[in-house]
C-alpha cells in the first residue's frame, strides 16, 4: 500500500493523458457549420432558470422551456435549416458540456468575458441590458445604491459576469455566490442575503411577478467586451459564428427580440404565475420523483453486484487483482462524487456519447460499490474463523465455503450498514442534477423559478425523500427479522 499513491498518480495522468489525445483537434479549415448541418440537429444548451431568457412553464400539465434566448435559437435554427435541440444543464455545467461537445452552442444569457473567451469563441452581443440590484422592498429606503450595501451580504450566481462586477465594484460588501438564481431569491427573501445583482431584464421579471421585491439600477460600470449578452461556440467554430451572427444581424435589423421575443416571454411568464400552487406543480415533483427512483434502484443493484465483485478480487490470492481493486475502491472514495459525475459525463463523454441519464446512473454506481465494497470485506472479516477451518476439515473447497458459510453470516452482520448506505445513495440521487438529469432536487429548483415560490417546493421535496427513506426503511427492518430468524434462504 504504500506504493499506493504513486500508482494512482500514473494512472491519472495515463488517463487524462488518453483522453486528451482522444479530443477532436480542429481541422485546418473549420467544418463546424458543415457538421451541424449534416446531423440536422443544432444543440442549445441553457439553464432555463432565468426569466425572461429562459425558464420552464407548466403548459396543459406538460414542462415547456421557454423564453426570448430559446425564440432566438429557433430563427438561428430555421435560417441554418436545421431543428433546434435544446439541453438542459445548470450553469456551471454549460461551459464544459460545449467544450467536450455536448452542445453546439450555450445560448443562457451569457456575457462574453475574457475569462470565457480564453476557452471558448462567442457570437456578436445580440442583446444588451444594464445590471440591477433586487432588493426587499421593505430595504428601499436602506439600500438606495450599492454603496449603501457596503459591509452587507451581496449575492448572484456563480460564473457570471454579476458575480464578478461584485467582487470588482462592491469591493466593502460580502459576496455570496449560489449555483441557482431560485436559492438566490430564497435567500433574499429569507433574508440571508441583502441584495442580489441580476441582469435587468431578469431582476425586472422577477419584481414585476413578486409584489415583495424590487428592483433598482445598480449603475454598474462595464467594458464594452463584456456589456451584453453573446452566444458562446466552441474554439475555431468560425464558420458556425458567421452564420449565426447573420441571424442576430436579422434579428436585430427587424427588432424582434423588443417586438416580439420578450413579449412572448412576458406571456409565458403570466402563464406561470396564474396558478403557483404545488398541486398545480404535481406532475414535475412526479416526474422528477420518477426519475430518483429509477437511478436509486439501478444505483443499489448495480451497486451491489460491483461491491461484491471488488470485495471477492480483494481477498483473491492473485495480487495483482488485490492491488487493482483496492486502488480502485481508494481513488473513488477519495474523490467526490459531484466531480465523478461530472467526469463520467463530460470526461469520459469525450470518446463515447452517454446521456445525462445514463452518466448519472454510471457515477452512482461506480461510487456505491466501492463504499459497499468495503461493508462487505468488514463483514467478511468478521465471521469467525472458526467457521472457516470447520468448513474446510468437512472437505468444503474455498468457493463453497465463502459462498454457503461466510457470506450468509456475512450478510446477517452488515444488514444495518447496508440499510444506511442504500438510504444515502437514493439521497445522493440529488447530486446528478448538476448535469441536467431531471431528478427531484433539478425539478425543485425549476419550480421555485417559476412559481417566485422559495419554501414550498423545498417543503414538498422533503417529504417525498422522507417518505421513499421512511418505505425502505421499513422493508430493510422487514428483511433484517427475517435474517435474525434463519427464515432467508441463501
Amino acid at each position: 500500500m504504500k506504493h499506493l499513491g504513486h500508482w494512482l498518480l500514473i494512472l491519472a495522468i495515463l488517463l487524462m493523458g488518453s483522453i486528451g489525445l482522444s479530443r477532436p483537434a480542429h481541422a485546418a479549415t473549420d467544418d463546424s457549420l458543415a457538421r451541424v448541418k449534416a446531423k440536422g440537429t443544432l444543440v442549445m444548451g441553457t439553464s432555463p432558470n432565468y426569466p425572461p431568457y429562459e425558464f420552464q412553464i407548466n403548459e396543459n400539465g406538460k414542462s415547456k422551456i421557454v423564453g426570448m434566448d430559446v425564440e432566438i435559437g429557433k430563427q438561428i435554427a430555421k435560417d441554418l435549416g436545421v431543428k433546434l435541440v435544446i439541453k438542459k444543464l445548470s450553469f456551471d455545467s454549460l461551459l464544459p458540456a460545449l467544450t467536450t461537445g455536448k452542445v453546439d452552442m450555450i445560448l443562457s444569457g451569457m456575457s462574453p468575458t475574457s475569462a470565457r473567451r480564453k476557452s471558448v469563441d462567442f457570437t456578436n452581443i445580440y442583446y444588451t441590458e444594464g445590471e440591477s440590484i433586487l432588493l426587499n422592498k421593505a430595504d428601499l429606503a436602506k439600500y438606495k445604491n450599492k454603496t449603501a450595501l457596503n459591509g452587507q451580504k451581496v449575492a448572484a450566481e456563480t460564473g457570471t459576469m454579476q458575480y464578478d462586477l461584485i467582487k470588482q465594484q462592491m469591493p466593502n460588501t460580502n459576496l455570496v455566490g449560489m449555483s441557482s438564481a431560485a436559492n438566490l431569491i430564497l435567500a433574499l427573501k429569507t433574508h440571508k442575503v441583502a441584495a442580489v445583482v441580476k441582469g435587468t431584464a431578469s431582476a425586472t421579471a422577477y419584481a414585476k411577478n413578486d409584489p415583495s421585491l424590487v428592483a433598482v439600477n445598480g449603475n454598474f460600470k462595464t467594458s464594452s467586451a463584456q456589456a451584453g449578452n453573446a452566444i458562446a461556440l466552441r474554439k475555431g467554430s468560425s464558420s458556425l459564428t458567421t452564420a449565426i451572427n447573420q441571424s442576430l444581424a436579422k434579428i436585430k435589423s427587424q427588432h424582434l427580440i423588443q417586438r416580439q421575443y420578450l413579449k412572448t416571454a412576458g406571456k409565458h411568464l403570466k402563464v406561470n404565475t396564474a396558478d403557483t400552487s404545488m398541486w398545480h406543480y404535481r406532475n414535475y415533483f412526479l416526474r422528477g420523483l420518477k426519475y430518483t427512483l429509477i437511478i436509486a434502484v439501478i444505483g443499489i443493484i448495480g451497486g451491489s453486484i460491483l461491491g461484491l465483485l471488488l470485495t471477492l478480487l480483494r481477498i483473491s490470492l492473485i495480487t495483482p487483482l488485490r492491488w487493482l481493486a483496492t486502488a480502485y475502491v481508494e481513488f473513488v472514495r477519495g474523490t467526490p462524487l459531484m466531480v465523478q459525475i461530472m467526469f463520467v459525463y463530460f470526461g469520459i463523454g469525450m470518446i463515447v456519447d452517454v446521456s445525462a441519464l445514463n452518466a448519472g446512473i454510471i457515477a452512482i454506481i461506480l461510487n456505491s460499490g466501492a463504499y459497499l465494497s468495503e461493508i462487505i470485506r468488514g463483514g467478511i472479516q468478521a465471521v469467525d474463523a472458526g467457521q472457516t477451518e470447520a468448513a474446510a476439515s468437512l472437505g468444503l473447497s474455498r468457493t463453497a465455503t465463502l459462498r454457503y458459510v461466510v457470506l450468509p453470516q456475512t450478510l446477517k452482520i452488515i444488514w444495518p450498514a447496508l440499510g444506511n448506505q442504500f438510504i444515502n445513495l437514493i439521497k445522493d440521487t440529488s447530486m446528478v442534477s448538476i448535469i441536467g438529469v431531471t431528478e427531484l432536487i433539478y425539478q425543485l429548483g425549476i419550480v421555485q423559478a417559476d412559481t417566485y415560490r422559495g419554501v414550498a417546493p423545498i417543503g414538498i421535496a422533503m417529504v417525498l425523500y422522507f417518505i421513499i427513506c421512511w418505505l425502505l426503511t421499513r422493508l430493510l427492518h422487514y428483511y433484517e427479522k427475517r435474517l435474525n430468524k434463519g427464515q432467508l434462504a441463501y
